[in-house]
């Protein structure tokens, strides 16, 4: 493999667009909730982001294996232009969704991309066609189901706990080296604490702002927090390895020249993601945040801890989730149990009907770039 700069540039405008469209899935819910502005929303969701980007090369080595090499039937010699046009189509689709605020999926526009760009130049029998269906389509198809069957089951739960917690924070104070839990009516009491240069902990007020304690508080508020990084990191090491995968594509047994041509390709992924999501992301958020159902602060952390586990076991196991299908579908099953008629239907049409064309447009959008890239070479 030679990375020509030219391929180079092409992932990294497909990153940048996937960073567009993607970031909101994991910190539309901290908007949609009050809990914060998009700006800041945006910044945080970005540094996850690219953290999960750099996470990628540690988890997500079966996902890079079965995009560059589990779709093309073995022995198939892959012409040096289908890489190109398929990072075009794809491109080009999520850019447009982007500026109009549709969150659709890059996993589906890569595949729909792949199999458009392999028609027009290896044919139907260079396309490895049990891999596709049952590698990438049957996982596409289950996730936004499995979502949504989640959140239905697991908001409840997330709902009894944050009850039981509400009121309550939690102080970390490093210099007592003690881990104390402050009730709404000003109790305390000691979770953990070492015998080593440590001072007892006395009676405190009821809010930890106020408690006097040198330490690091606790609450509802960061849970969601973590919570939606924890959705960003997952999205990043979802998505980092299919589009670097590109690079690789057709290759027997995938792997880079060196560690340094691997370090450069991830690291221009991670940048060039991040600098979408900052710079492009807000539209799509706007779209997740409030076009679907108001969210409260505990229907926002369900959401995100459903979208993260499932997202996050997927891309471990090479499974080539959407992470615009879990998180939109997370998010419509908490609003089916608030109240259906509070769901936004003409939104979710929307969403649903971008979801169903990106395959045929990213396909055709891919095939198109392949006789064109043909054609001026």
């Amino acid at each position: 493999m030679e990375l020509s700069f030219l391929a180079l540039l092409l992932v990294m405008a497909m990153a940048y667009a996937n960073g567009a469209n993607d970031v909101s899935k994991a910190i539309a819910t901290l908007v949609g909730s009050g809990v914060s502005d998009y700006r800041t929303t945006i910044i945080w969701g970005t540094a996850w982001t690219v953290a999960g980007a750099g996470l990628s090369a540690f988890v997500a080595s079966a996902m890079l294996k079965t995009f560059s090499a589990g779709l093309i039937q073995p022995g198939i010699v892959t012409p040096p232009l289908l890489a190109s046009a398929i990072l075009s189509g794809a491109m080009a689709w999520v850019w447009v969704a982007s500026r109009t605020g549709l969150p659709v999926s890059t996993t589906h526009a890569l595949t729909g991309a792949l199999v458009g760009a392999g028609l027009a130049s290896i044919g139907s029998q260079g396309l490895a066609w049990p891999a596709i269906v049952g590698k990438i389509g049957f996982p596409l198809l289950l996730s936004p189901i499995l979502a949504l069957a989640l959140s239905v089951v697991f908001h409840p739960i997330v709902r009894r706990m944050a009850a039981s917690w509400e009121g309550t924070c939690l102080c970390v104070m490093p210099a007592s080296r003690a881990l104390v839990t402050i009730d709404a009516g000003g109790h305390t009491r000691t979770l953990i604490q070492t015998s080593l240069l440590g001072q007892p902990v006395v009676a405190v007020p009821a809010q930890c702002e106020r408690t006097g304690l040198r330490g690091l508080a606790v609450g509802l508020d960061s849970l969601h927090w973590l919570s939606s990084g924890l959705a960003s990191l997952a999205r990043g090491a979802n998505d980092t390895p299919k589009i670097m995968a590109m690079l690789l594509l057709g290759s027997t047994a995938p792997s880079w020249p060196s560690a340094t041509v691997q370090f450069i390709v991830l690291a221009a992924v991670a940048l060039a993601m991040g600098l979408g999501s900052y710079l492009g992301g807000l539209r799509v958020t706007e779209v997740l945040a409030e076009k679907i159902t108001r969210m409260d602060h505990v229907e926002g952390l369900s959401a995100n801890l459903t979208t993260s586990s499932l997202v996050l076991v997927s891309a471990t196991m090479g499974l080539p989730v959407s992470t615009t299908h879990v998180s939109s579908s997370a998010i419509i099953g908490i609003g089916i149990l608030k109240d259906w008629k509070a769901i936004r239907w003409v939104t979710v049409r929307d969403m649903v009907l971008a979801w169903i064309v990106t395959l045929p447009v990213a396909a055709f959008l891919a095939a198109m770039a392949y006789i064109l890239l043909s054609r001026l070479g």
